[in-house]
C-alpha cells in the first residue's frame, strides 16, 4: 500500500504551497509516481502544481444527479447510476508524467459534502496501491478528520503559521485524532512564513502548551508572495528559494 501523508490546518496558512512543493520533491527524488488528493471543496492544488484538471469528483456527482431531468447528461441504458458514477471515477484523475491528481471538489447548491466526502475515501482506498505516496492537502479545519475520511494516514503534517490562533487550531486537531483511535507514526508541526525564519518565545510557548512536535521552520519568502499575486505554479519557484530549503529538510527529517 502506499504511504499516507496527510496536511492540514486551518485556512489561510500555506498548506497547499507546501503540499504541491511536496509533491514536486517526492517525485524528483524518484518516489513517483505520486497519488496528490485535493480533498478540499474549495480546491486549488492543481493551481500550484501548474496542471489543468478535468471533472472533479463533486461534479461527476452533479452530473449522475441531474441524469434523466437534463438532456445534456445521459446514462447509457441499463446502467445504474451508482455504476455509471463509478465508471466515470477514472475521469476525475488528471495524469502527469510524474503524478496523478484527484479532486474533491464540490456539489452544487445547498446541501454537505457528505456524499463527495465518501467518494473521496472511496477512491484513495482504491488506488492507495497503485502509488509509492499518497499526499492529501485536506480542506481547512477538522471535517475530514472528524470523518475518519483518511483512516490510513501514516504521517500528518499540520501546518500553521506564527499566529497562536494558528497553532492552537493545529493543537486540537492533533487532540482529535487521538479521541478518534488514528495513530499516524507521525504528527508534527511545521511553521510557515515565519519572519527570518525564526520563531518568537510566544509561538514557542504555545507549540509547547499544546504538545507539538516541530518538525521544521518555513521562512516568510517574497518571492512566494509575488508568484501568488501573479498566478504563477508554487513549483516554479527558485531552486534556491529559502522555501525550498526548509522544506527539503523537513523531508530528510521525516525519512521520506
Amino acid at each position: 500500500m502506499g504511504h499516507v501523508i496527510a496536511m492540514a490546518g486551518k485556512g489561510g496558512v500555506g498548506k497547499t504551497t507546501l503540499c504541491g512543493l511536496l509533491i514536486q520533491y517526492l517525485c524528483e527524488s524518484g518516489k513517483k509516481p505520486v497519488l496528490a488528493v485535493d480533498a478540499d471543496a474549495n480546491s486549488n492544488l492543481n493551481e500550484v502544481l501548474g496542471v489543468e484538471i478535468g471533472p472533479t469528483l463533486g461534479e461527476l456527482r452533479e452530473e449522475i444527479e441531474r441524469a434523466g431531468a437534463d438532456p445534456k447528461y445521459r446514462i447509457p441504458h441499463g446502467i445504474t447510476k451508482a455504476d455509471w458514477l463509478e465508471m466515470r471515477m477514472s475521469d476525475a484523475l488528471t495524469e502527469t508524467k510524474d503524478f496523478d491528481l484527484l479532486v474533491m471538489g464540490r456539489s452544487q447548491g445547498q446541501g454537505c459534502y457528505c456524499f463527495v466526502n465518501g467518494l473521496v475515501q472511496t477512491q484513495v482506498q482504491k488506488l492507495q496501491s497503485q502509488y509509492p505516496y499518497v499526499v492529501v492537502d485536506n480542506e481547512a479545519g477538522m471535517e475530514h478528520v472528524s470523518r475518519g475520511i483518511l483512516p490510513n494516514m501514516e504521517k500528518v503534517l499540520l501546518v500553521s503559521d506564527c499566529s497562536r490562533r494558528g497553532i492552537q487550531a493545529a493543537g486540537r486537531i492533533a487532540k482529535l485524532m487521538a479521541e478518534m483511535n488514528l495513530h499516524p507514526d507521525t504528527v508534527g508541526l511545521i511553521v510557515n512564513r515565519a519572519p527570518e525564519g525564526k520563531l518568537d518565545d510566544g509561538t514557542k510557548e504555545e507549540i509547547e502548551k499544546q504538545n507539538l512536535t516541530l518538525l521544521g521552520v518555513v521562512p516568510m519568502d517574497n518571492t512566494v508572495y509575488r508568484f501568488d499575486c501573479d498566478g504563477k505554479p508554487m513549483v516554479e519557484l527558485p531552486q534556491d528559494s529559502p522555501v525550498r530549503s526548509a522544506l527539503r529538510g523537513i523531508v530528510e527529517k521525516l525519512g521520506l
